[in-house]
């Protein structure tokens, strides 16, 4: 029997006039929080005994006074939905990659929720083989995710995995290629695969249960039972998650054992998958490195010397430190974000002052060139090369304006070929749009990087609407790539504006360590100087601005929406991480365990007391609170379904103005909502119709 049952809510789902709806409002119940001599209260702790049919009865009625206050809005979303859905090329293939004498690639057909993943031998005009159709395979289902998938060496049989229920519970199973029906091995709840190259043994990851921490790598026999499978490592310091792969030489395995502030790789030949790892360069806390292979050299990009990392090589015969040859040297202003080996040349992604390019190395000349973009704002990144013995470079390209393209340089002729550049339907024409990189000043005097985007004729006299977007933790850039469904937005005569705030490496990695644990409230300032700019500069008004943020991002929005409710109009905030003390406190949810390297360790007071001065949840007080729309699921295994309920309730009885608290809970999905495209869509299209009614645009 649970301690609370349903006459603890005081709820009111009657559905009355518009003016008159009441939503529903649950009951406080004392619940004090002692540490370090402090109490917090938390009244609405129970929210997360979700076992107790009230709790499920509060969240029914949340999505059901949801549903009513946005009745009016319906209208506008299917408009928008359709408007996004007739930009899409619903019948669609991906570049294929050619591998092994293959060439592997997914499509999509109109009208089905999910990918088709298939393949061509010898050429492009071969018989297509389906390896896996997601449409069949989600038949029944209310959630349908695949994970990770890789090809055995000889191409005849497929690693995949599921998860059916929106809890990142992957299940590993092995396909024959050639029957096209699956084999018997059978290991649930992992993570990622890899193969070696004798083709009879698969490396995978596991997760703990509770935690969802990935902590073993485990050896798998084909042709036995999972529970004939070999424990080959654990991690048991618990701010580490680690996984396994593959150099793309193919020579080693690649164990990957990572926190916030720490690196340590492992590796095996990948002909002796029974061997034992051995360890590249031994942890040493704070520092961060990843690894490559090249002939007889290991590769290695590191911070020990400068925070936005180095490049050294280092041979396998003995990579001590003692035989490293640096051969690209740390430099201010320059982050190398990432490096991919190729049998004749080496490419390194890099951030010039924060913005990307290419920097290819001739290894048998040591010769080297950039390759060179026009645009004030991009994205950048290595677009999947599957093969180590090529002269091309796979690379993909976008702006704002310009939608994603993927392209293959040729290193020696210095040619690049567009492949494919996403196909836009209803006449788009990026001449019609405008993109500006702007900068704000933050508190401490530090200049953050805006981009924004608008269609040509946008006036900047402060009337105009505007959706400002943010996220700023776990060294995850915003970089300002192409999105056709922001589309819908700036034809209304929104301007759409991303701010690279410091948590993310927008602008390096020691902007990310600038944004985080002690430095948290560095993303929050930048965020409302970004704003402040932008209402300075005339782009929008208070009343015109939207801000958006999810996950991290929720945290971001929840934080100045209560230390500045009066800059902003509305607030759209998507699996909020909200209650920052509480959940890091407790050792049974996922991102307790690996985050304390992030946020810091709430056990300690110095910790603790900082997170509970910006933790949103805490930190609601009586205002006038924007427009909020908090969107969140019931499966969410990263931030628990109670943050956001908790959230709005308290939300909802500070609120002192007359804008609504809104609360739409997915009952099926997880941490990225809905499985299937449309659905999805159906769900962006719900959220941007809130952000356009909010500023008083009706269709």
């Amino acid at each position: 029997m649970f301690k609370y049952s349903l006459n603890l809510f005081l709820m009111s789902t009657t559905l009355l006039s518009a003016d008159e709806l009441k939503p529903p409002v649950a009951k406080p119940i004392p619940k004090e929080m002692k540490a370090f001599g402090d109490t917090r209260q938390d009244p609405y702790f129970y929210m997360r005994y979700r076992e107790d049919p009230a709790v499920i009865d509060y969240v029914k009625a949340e999505n059901a006074y949801t549903a009513e206050v946005m009745k009016p809005m319906e209208p506008l979303a299917d408009k928008v939905y359709k408007e996004i859905i007739g930009r899409i090329k619903q019948t669609d293939m991906s570049v294929p990659s050619r591998f092994e004498g293959y060439y592997y690639y997914s499509r999509t057909e109109e009208g089905k929720q999910y990918s088709i993943n298939a393949r061509k031998k010898g050429s492009l005009e071969a018989a297509e083989e389906v390896m896996l159709d997601q449409n069949e395979m989600a038949k029944g289902l209310k959630f349908f995710s695949l994970g990770g998938t890789s090809v055995s060496p000889d191409q005849k049989l497929l690693a995949y995995s599921t998860d059916v229920t929106g809890y990142r519970e992957y299940t590993l199973r092995v396909r024959d290629l050639t029957s096209g029906k699956d084999l018997p091995d059978t290991v649930e709840k992992i993570g990622n695969t890899v193969w070696a190259e004798d083709g009879k043994t698969i490396f995978y990851s596991k997760q703990q249960p509770k935690t969802k921490r990935s902590y073993q790598i485990w050896r798998h026999a084909l042709g036995t039972a999972a529970s004939e499978d070999k424990l080959v490592y654990q991690e048991d310091d618990e701010r580490f998650n680690i996984g396994v792969g593959k150099t793309l030489s193919k020579k080693y395995l690649v164990i990957s054992i990572s926190s916030g502030l720490t690196s340590e790789y492992r590796y095996l030949d990948s002909k002796s998958p029974e061997g034992s790892f051995k360890t590249l360069i031994p942890r040493k806390e704070g520092i961060s490195y990843s690894m490559s292979h090249h002939s007889d050299q290991f590769y290695i990009r590191i911070n020990d010397k400068g925070r936005d990392f180095r490049v050294v090589t280092a041979p396998v015969a003995d990579p001590s430190e003692k035989n490293w040859k640096e051969v690209i040297a740390a430099q201010k202003g320059l982050y190398v974000q990432g490096m991919t080996l190729l049998a004749n040349h080496a490419v390194y992604l890099l951030r010039l002052n924060g913005l990307h390019t290419l920097r290819v190395v001739d290894l048998a000349k040591n010769e080297s060139h950039d390759i060179k973009f026009d645009e004030q704002a991009y994205t950048l990144n290595f677009g999947g090369n599957a093969e180590f013995d090529t002269n091309l470079l796979r690379f993909s390209y976008s702006s704002m304006v310009t939608p994603a393209s993927t392209y293959d340089y040729d290193m020696v002729a210095r040619t690049k070929t567009l492949l494919k550049q996403q196909e836009v339907l209803g006449g788009y024409d990026p001449a019609n749009y405008v993109v500006e990189r702007l900068m704000a000043t933050s508190q401490d005097g530090t200049k953050v990087p805006v981009t924004v985007a608008y269609r040509k004729g946008f006036k900047k006299d402060g009337q105009a609407p505007m959706l400002l977007y943010g996220y700023g933790s776990y060294a995850i850039p915003m970089d300002p790539g192409f999105s056709a469904t922001r589309l819908s937005l700036m034809d209304r005569g929104f301007a759409y504006a991303i701010a690279h705030i410091r948590g993310g490496t927008d602008m390096g990695y020691s902007w990310y360590e600038d944004g985080k644990m002690l430095k948290k409230k560095n993303s929050f300032r930048d965020f409302i100087a970004s704003a402040e700019m932008l209402v300075a500069q005339k782009f929008t008004n208070p009343k015109k601005l939207t801000i958006e943020g999810a996950s991290a991002g929720g945290l971001l929005v929840g934080v100045v929406a209560n230390s500045r409710p009066d800059l902003f109009q509305a607030v759209i905030a998507g699996v909020p991480f909200v209650d920052v003390v509480s959940s890091l406190q407790d050792k049974t949810i996922p991102l307790s365990t690996t985050d304390a390297d992030e946020f810091g360790d709430p056990e300690k007071q110095e910790f603790y007391e900082y997170m509970k001065s910006y933790s949103p949840y805490d930190n609601v007080v009586p205002a006038k609170y924007p427009n909020m729309y908090i969107f969140s699921s019931m499966n969410d295994s990263q931030v628990p379904y109670w943050e956001p309920v908790k959230w709005t309730a308290k939300l909802r009885v500070n609120q002192k103005g007359e804008n609504k608290i809104l609360l739409d809970m997915n009952m099926d999905a997880g941490h990225g909502g809905a499985s299937g495209r449309y659905d999805r869509i159906k769900e962006l299209a719900k959220s941007y119709a809130f952000a356009i009614y909010s500023v008083g645009i009706r269709e």
